[in-house]
C-alpha cells in the first residue's frame, strides 16, 4: 500500500513530536566509538564469604563516567534492564547485582544480607583497579533501587558518604512490611520467593519478621537527609510510606529532593518511558563531582 506524501509528512512530524517529550536517550543510540565501544561486563562481586552476580552496562568513550548502581526488588522479577539501557545512551554506566540466594547468585536469600551484597558492590566499584577496568568516577556514584531494592538503597544511601544521590522507585519500606502475623509473612513470601535459596516461604517469612523495627527506614532519616534524591511513586499502596519518608527527610532539612507520581502499577507497566525520562533528567541536573568525600 502506497502512503500520500502528505500522509507521510504527518506520521513523521507526529512522531518526532512525540519523541521530543522524551530525553534523546530515550529514543536515540549513541555514536559508535570504534575505539572505546559500549559493552557489558559480567561482574561477580565478593559478598558474604561467596561471589554474587552482577552485570556492568559499560557506557562508549574514553575514561571514567558517572555510574547508576540499580538494586532490584523481591523477588526481582522486573529487572528494569530498560531503564539502565536508557541510562547508558545518557552518558551513565550502569550496575545491577543479584543478591545473595537470588536469581542464580550463590548463597541463601536473607533480608540482611541484601543491605550487605549492596555495600559490597559499592566497596567493589571503589577498588581502583575495578574503577578502572570498568570506566566508573567513583566521585559520581548514584544508587537506586526498585520496591525492595528502594529499601536497600535508602539504609544503604543513609550510611554511604560517598554517593552523588539516591533514587527509590515505588519502594517498600521492608522494616513496616514485617510488621505483620507470621501467617501473613508466611503468605506474602510464599507469593514472591521464586528464585529464592536457602528457605521456605515460612522461615522467609520469619526472617522478615526478626528485627523488622529495626530496618524501618525512619532510622535512615538523618543520614538520608544529607543527599539529593529522587523519589517516584505509583498507584501500587505504597505511595503513602514514601510520602512519610518525604516529609520526614525535608523536616530534617533536605531542600534536594524530586518527587514524580504516575498512575501506573507497581512495575510501571505502561510508564516506561516516563519513568526512564524521569530518571535521566533527575540524574542530568546532578552538579559535577571534583572528589571523593
Amino acid at each position: 500500500m502506497r502512503l500520500s506524501a502528505a500522509l507521510v509528512v504527518m506520521l513523521v512530524t507526529g512522531t518526532s513530536l512525540a519523541a521530543q517529550g522524551a530525553p534523546k536517550a530515550i529514543w536515540t543510540d549513541p555514536p559508535h566509538d570504534k575505539q572505546h565501544p559500549a559493552r557489558m561486563q559480567v561482574l561477580h562481586v565478593p559478598s558474604g564469604g561467596v561471589k554474587i552476580n552482577g552485570i556492568a552496562l559499560i557506557t562508549p568513550g574514553a575514561g571514567v563516567h558517572p555510574t547508576l548502581v540499580f538494586l532490584h526488588g523481591l523477588p526481582g522479577n522486573e529487572k528494569n534492564i530498560d531503564l539502565l539501557q536508557a541510562v547508558r545512551r545518557a552518558g551513565w554506566n550502569a550496575v545491577t547485582i543479584n543478591y545473595r540466594g537470588s536469581w542464580g547468585s550463590p548463597g541463601v536469600f536473607r533480608f540482611d544480607n541484601t543491605l550487605a551484597d549492596a555495600s559490597a558492590l559499592l566497596a567493589f566499584l571503589r577498588e581502583p583497579a575495578n574503577s578502572l577496568a570498568l570506566g566508573v568516577d567513583t566521585t559520581r556514584l548514584v544508587l537506586a533501587g526498585h520496591s525492595m531494592g528502594g529499601w536497600v538503597t535508602a539504609l544503604t544511601a543513609a550510611r554511604d558518604r560517598g554517593l552523588a544521590g539516591a533514587i527509590l522507585i515505588s519502594a517498600a519500606n521492608m522494616g513496616a512490611e514485617g510488621g505483620v502475623t507470621r501467617e501473613q509473612a508466611t503468605a506474602m513470601m510464599a507469593d514472591n520467593m521464586e528464585s529464592l535459596a536457602g528457605g521456605t516461604a515460612q522461615s522467609f517469612g520469619d526472617d522478615l519478621r526478626n528485627g523488622a523495627e529495626a530496618r524501618n527506614w525512619s532510622h535512615a532519616v538523618s543520614g538520608l537527609a544529607r543527599l539529593p534524591l529522587l523519589v517516584l511513586t505509583s498507584d501500587d499502596g505504597l505511595a503513602p510510606a514514601s510520602d512519610s519518608l518525604v516529609s520526614a527527610l525535608r523536616a530534617a532539612g533536605d531542600k534536594r529532593i524530586t518527587t514524580v507520581h504516575e498512575a501506573t502499577d507497581h512495575s510501571w507497566s505502561d510508564r516506561r518511558i516516563a519513568l526512564e525520562s524521569a530518571v535521566i533528567r533527575w540524574l542530568q541536573q546532578l552538579p559535577p563531582r571534583t572528589g571523593a568525600r
